[in-house]
This record gives structure tokens, C-alpha cells and sequence, in this order.
């Protein structure tokens, strides 16, 4: 009797240390491949060339190949997280929010962070330095830029500060451009197809514009800032919820540990402006859907 006890409790340790690593690797079989998509905040080659190395850092990681798709519009990467065939998305505020308000099952698991551990950022308001406008009341009757309908600083913060300052922009500019992307609304100021451009802006050395001044894009001398907003809360990385428990820790734990861990590849996203991801959730950007409600509100008025 003894001897078959041993026997068996031998034979049940060593079933139970087999099916372990099965029931790990039980999600690479299922995903073998993770989709990592961005949205168009800069052109197609400027993303890939930011964050490649960024996909590589997070295959290592996680254990599976991660590529990156770059979204032609705010409105794919929400539909595409939405059908389950994006796994993690990196989204503006507005866009994220959007994602929740029409039923896609992600969670926001990391933020980005500033420097000086702030995690927010600005709408502004460009137009050329040369120009005469000093306020965005002088430019009635002109041309307006902004990014696309579901950007958080470059339509619906612009659009609530307008409000605020009681300018309804398609009765007061004499056309309404959505240019598709950041860069695209700063490349539009300068070639005069717009004569006030809403983008994004972190600090003086670190916005879009100094991006693209870096890229030989754009100088930033050739603008100047007319209006900046409150602080937006910042970007999130957002995951598929019904994804398992241990991979989406996995996710977790790649970003958190990346500046750390492939220091080149982390800096590269942001030029080195950026401090270490940190954790974050849903309900951080609450304020936002609120945001995203009242703009459709203004929206559904201005139709009736």
C-alpha cells in the first residue's frame, strides 16, 4: 500500500506539473499574433518608424509577435477593437471614450506620462506668425482646421472652448476643414488651405509641431499659439477585455517595465519627452465621455 500511495502521489505531481505549462501556454495558441494598432496622429511611415521598435521590445515580452497596424482613421481603431480584431489599442481620450460609449469591451490599463509626472496635455489653437490674428474672434469669416471627429484636442476640447466663448464654428468660420490628422491640420495652416488650426500640446518642447519640426516638417517659428485650453487627461493603451488574465498581465507588465527595460524603444515614441507608462483605468476618463456627450448634444441642436 505504501508503495502504490507513492506511485500515485508521484504520478499525480507529475500530472500536475505537465498540465500546468499547458494551461499557461494555453493563450499563444489562441494568439499567436497580437495586433497593436495607433491612431493617424502623424503620417503612416512616421508611426511605424516611432513605434516598430516599440513592437519589437513587446514581442520579446510578451512572448507572442505583436504588429503594428496604423489606423486610417480614429473611427478604424474603434471599430477594429470593437470586432476584436485590434488587442490593444492606443487612442487619444476622445477616441477612447468613444470606443466605450458604443459598447467595445476594452479596458485602459496604462497612461502616458509627461515630464514631471503630469498626465494631461492641451488643445491649441495655431495660426502663421505673421498673421494679424491675436484671438480666435478676429478670425470670423476664415478657414478653421481641425483634426478629425473623434480627436479630443483637435475637435471636441476646440469645439467646447468655442461654445464657451459662444461661437458656433460653422456659422462663424467660413468652412470647417477635418484634415485626418495633426500633422495634416498644421501642413494645412501653413499652405493657407486653413487660417487656424487645433492640435496637441504638451510644453514648449513638446508638442506636435516640434515633432514635425524635428522631421524637417514644419519650423516652429513660423506659428504662434492664440489659445490653449484646460488640461486634457492623457492618452491610454487599451486592451480587449475578454482577453486571458495572464496575458493581459503580461501586456501590463511589458509597459510598465518599459522604459527599463528597452529604455531606446520607449524614448523613441515620444523623442524622450515621456516618463515611464503609468497603471490607469476607465473611469479616468469618465470627464471625457461627459466631454464626447456634450459635443454630440451640440451636434444633434445644430441638425434640429
Amino acid at each position: 500500500m505504501i508503495n502504490r500511495r507513492a506511485v500515485l502521489g508521484t504520478l499525480a505531481a507529475t500530472l500536475a506539473f505537465a498540465a500546468s505549462p499547458a494551461v499557461a501556454q494555453d493563450w499563444k495558441a489562441k494568439y499567436p499574433e497580437l495586433v497593436f494598432a495607433i491612431i493617424p496622429s502623424e503620417n503612416a511611415s512616421g508611426v511605424t518608424d516611432r513605434f516598430q521598435p516599440f513592437m519589437d521590445y513587446l514581442s520579446r515580452e510578451i512572448g507572442t509577435k505583436v504588429t503594428l497596424r496604423v489606423a486610417q482613421d480614429y473611427a478604424a481603431l474603434i471599430e477594429g477593437q470593437k470586432a476584436g480584431q485590434i488587442h490593444i489599442g492606443y487612442y487619444g481620450p476622445s477616441s477612447f471614450a468613444r470606443a466605450l460609449m458604443t459598447g467595445s469591451k476594452i479596458d485602459a490599463f496604462a497612461i502616458e506620462v509627461s515630464k514631471g509626472g503630469v498626465k494631461g496635455y492641451y488643445s491649441v489653437f495655431y495660426v502663421k506668425k505673421d498673421s494679424p490674428y491675436t484671438k480666435i474672434e478676429d478670425l470670423k469669416g476664415k478657414n478653421l482646421g481641425l483634426v478629425d471627429p473623434n480627436s479630443t484636442s483637435g475637435n471636441n476640447v476646440p469645439r467646447f472652448a468655442l461654445n464657451k466663448m459662444k461661437i458656433d464654428p460653422d456659422a462663424f468660420f467660413s468652412k470647417v476643414v477635418y484634415t485626418g490628422s495633426h500633422e495634416n491640420a498644421v501642413i494645412a495652416l501653413g499652405q493657407g488651405t486653413v487660417d487656424v488650426a487645433a492640435n496637441w500640446w504638451n510644453a514648449e518642447d513638446d508638442s506636435n509641431l516640434t515633432r514635425m519640426a524635428a522631421k524637417n516638417m514644419a519650423k516652429v517659428e513660423d506659428f504662434r499659439i492664440i489659445f490653449k485650453s484646460d488640461m486634457i487627461v492623457n492618452s491610454p493603451i487599451a486592451y480587449l477585455s475578454d482577453m486571458p488574465e495572464d496575458l493581459k498581465a503580461k501586456i501590463r507588465d511589458a509597459f510598465m517595465n518599459a522604459a527599463k527595460k528597452d529604455k531606446a524603444a520607449f524614448d523613441r515614441i515620444s523623442d524622450g519627452k515621456n516618463e515611464p507608462y503609468e497603471p490607469t483605468d476607465n473611469k479616468a476618463y469618465q470627464p471625457i465621455v461627459d466631454l464626447n456627450k456634450f459635443v454630440d448634444e451640440l451636434r444633434k441642436k445644430k441638425a434640429s
